[in-house]
């Protein structure tokens, strides 16, 4: 007879078994995300911004919420209909400044809400977008970034459609502007031919430091240097004459020193690992913080008393926060972990560090940590649900030998219910950038490994050469050459998953965006394991890609030069372009690309499609009308993770996949190509 106490226990833990199911594609979307957490400057409630999943508008809708660092009081303080986002503290923490657009309005708007409650008020009526709010010290004023408005002869002549522009220069500079928090009065703080990219306050509100350049197009941001001024806009003074982007620039608690962040070496050439920089605040030569870290900064600020630099590094698969004497020297790490730590704030007033951390089970909770403290104290709870509800695959690092030795970290999902010495399909995910790594986390629509696993493949995402958090010499792989070691780390890793007995060689498939999309076309013509692929917006021809993007500061370096100076390295650009060996192709491969993607556009994909099409390689192109490089509409994120799925399925697997359908009855996704029900 089975003991009555073990029937109980049976009885109790049944409906929490049966509870846990393998998430969906829309389970995937549903999920929140929490982002910009903002401490009182008494330590006590902490600000956020929460997007759900909004399938009537199609899109993500955020809101600003409250809690209380204890983990208690947790409360949604705004649901306007179009969001709303950026919360910021007034120094006397009674008042809550945000970013919204409200319906009677153009553009967005800064929105002063009482912390108490009530109905929020617009304090500005721009005639642009304000963006990139901060408090004065004193509470009396709110300074914000925003574009130059166009011209009454530019709108008549949109008006009468006679609207031609100049590419490239059709833009409007963005400046520095102050409103009075109680009379709603404006006032500029710069202006000229250059726009202000970003900027801090000092801590007395005296003097401004910030990033200027040219324009704010991204074609331009080798123009951007660091600035001092007074909080009016005069005295300005430049920093930094070096031709590489900054970011970050942050004046010391006693002014005597501006700290920035830049992906170059003490000599300022650029495509390294992204370092901290010290400049006289006065004038002279900058310094690197920390020549041999390496690791990627992220994020770097002073602490409260001047005398040491907080920062956010990259470490290859995972982030933590460190602590380094301003003077330089070994940094302390304060945290770790297997988690991604993002959106990372020191409060000065609460002497604070706040953050999201994610892993499998917690896509981005917040976090605090006092200074002093020894572990990061969890506050939010929203992803309880998760593991609750869901069976989620279990998630390591692994390493592995690269062609030429080297060693190469990935991070491998197992499939759900894994069983040791059975092989299963395995799909190899390339991240984005290059520049940049996989990190411990929870993914999303680019990558769904909860829904992948619950259909029995293992998941591998390999930080190739070209990756950061690794050192610089890892990360200058590529230059001279893109693709060197780095597509053989990633078949040297899939070898390696097989290696351990997880993989079907079999059975594998290739997909990535972006850099992924890239490492996906090169990846294809130099092998056939793959049977099926997915690139998303890739790159086939280097040469009409440096001149198509909107970016060419890296691309540079890969090739040793531009593709239309005297001499160019024409040789060096056609020998990393996939286009040249897509005659190779045998592995069915569809293609994704967003109709407005100005990194990589469309012309990449199509060169890859059409080529593969008239080769007789089974494919698709897909483009998603209004998407940038990143998608971002549900509906095209929910196809774009369908599409890939019955294309693995069909070629990889052999097994049947039935579509899922958005949650609103009646409008639903396409199933395939048109006229048909599966590619």
């Amino acid at each position: 007879m089975v003991p009555l106490r073990l029937i109980v226990a049976l009885s109790l833990a049944a409906p929490f078994a049966a509870a846990q199911r393998p998430m969906t594609l829309v389970d995937v979307l549903n999920v929140p995300r929490l982002s910009d957490p903002q401490l009182s400057p008494d330590g006590r409630q902490i600000l956020f911004v929460q997007s759900d999943a909004n399938w009537k508008t199609n899109k993500r809708s955020p809101h600003i919420w409250r809690v209380n660092t204890d983990g208690t009081g947790l409360v949604q303080m705004t649901s306007g209909a179009d969001g709303e986002t950026s919360p910021r503290w007034s120094p006397d923490g009674k008042t809550v400044a945000f970013l919204a657009k409200r319906s009677d309005a153009e553009f967005v708007q800064i929105q002063l809400l009482s912390n108490a409650g009530g109905e929020a008020r617009a304090l500005t009526n721009h005639a642009t977008a304000a963006a990139n709010i901060t408090w004065s010290p004193d509470g009396a004023w709110l300074y914000f970034r925003a574009p130059d408005a166009k011209s009454e002869a530019r709108k008549a002549r949109e008006r009468a459609k006679d609207d031609v522009i100049v590419f490239d220069e059709d833009f409007e500079q963005q400046h520095l502007w102050k409103v009075n928090a109680s009379t709603n009065a404006e006032e500029r703080v710069t202006s000229g031919g250059y726009s202000v990219l970003n900027y801090q306050l000092s801590r007395d509100g005296r003097k401004i430091a910030m990033e200027c350049g040219i324009s704010p197009l991204l074609t331009d941001s080798e123009s951007e240097e660091v600035w001092l001024t007074d909080a009016n806009g005069s005295n300005a003074r430049q920093i930094t004459q070096n031709h590489v982007p900054e970011s970050g620039a942050a004046l010391s608690p006693d002014g005597s020193q501006v700290l920035f962040i830049s992906q170059s070496n003490q000599s300022f050439e650029p495509y390294y690992n992204a370092k901290i920089f010290v400049a006289p605040a006065a004038g002279g030569t900058a310094r690197v913080l920390m020549p041999d870290l390496p690791y990627e900064v992220e994020g770097a600020v002073w602490a409260k008393d001047g005398k040491s630099i907080f920062l956010n590094a990259n470490m290859g698969v995972h982030t933590e926060l460190f602590q380094v004497d301003a003077a330089g020297g070994k940094p302390k790490q304060l945290t770790n972990g297997k988690h991604t730590l993002e959106a990372w704030h020191f409060s000065e007033a609460a002497d604070q560090h706040v953050f999201t951390a994610t892993d499998m089970t917690k896509p981005g909770e917040i976090f605090v940590l006092a200074v002093g403290a020894s572990s990061p104290k969890q506050v939010t709870h929203v992803f309880d649900f998760l593991a609750r509800d869901f069976k989620l695959p279990r998630e390591e690092s692994i390493q592995w030998k690269g062609a030429d030795g080297a060693t190469v970290e990935g991070l491998l999902y197992y499939p759900l219910d894994y069983r040791e010495g059975q092989r299963y399909p395995l799909a190899v995910q390339t991240h984005g950038g290059p520049a940049a790594s996989d990190k411990f986390g929870f993914g999303g629509g680019i990558n769904y490994v909860q829904v992948l696993t619950a259909k029995g493949y293992a998941v591998l995402q390999p930080n190739y050469r070209g990756s950061t958090g690794y050192g610089d010499a890892f990360l200058r792989d590529m230059v001279g050459h893109y693709f060197q070691n780095a597509h053989l780390d990633v078949l040297a890793g899939a070898d390696a998953v097989i290696k351990m007995g997880v993989a079907d060689p079999d059975r594998m498939v290739k997909m990535g965006w972006s850099g992924g999309g890239h490492m996906t076309n090169k990846i294809i013509t130099v092998t056939d394991r793959f049977k099926a692929a997915s690139a998303g917006a890739g790159a086939a021809d280097w040469v009409s890609m440096y001149a198509q993007s909107d970016t060419r500061a890296f691309r540079t370096p890969w090739f040793g030069g531009t593709p239309w100076q005297k001499d160019a390295p024409i040789g060096v650009y056609w020998d990393n372009s996939p286009l040249k060996d897509v005659w190779k192709v045998k592995t069915p491969t569809i293609f994704l690309v967003g109709e407005q993607d100005r990194r990589v556009p469309e012309p990449q994909s199509i060169e890859m499609y059409r080529a593969l099409k008239s080769n007789g390689v089974p494919t698709h192109l897909y483009v998603a009308p209004r998407e940038p490089h990143g998608w971002e509409e549900l509906r095209h994120v929910l196809f774009k993770m369908n599409a890939e799925l019955e294309w693995f399925e069909k070629y990889a697997t052999k097994r049947d996949y039935v579509w899922e359908r958005a949650p609103e009855p009646g409008i639903g996704v396409s199933p395939g190509p048109k006229g048909t029900t599966a590619p």
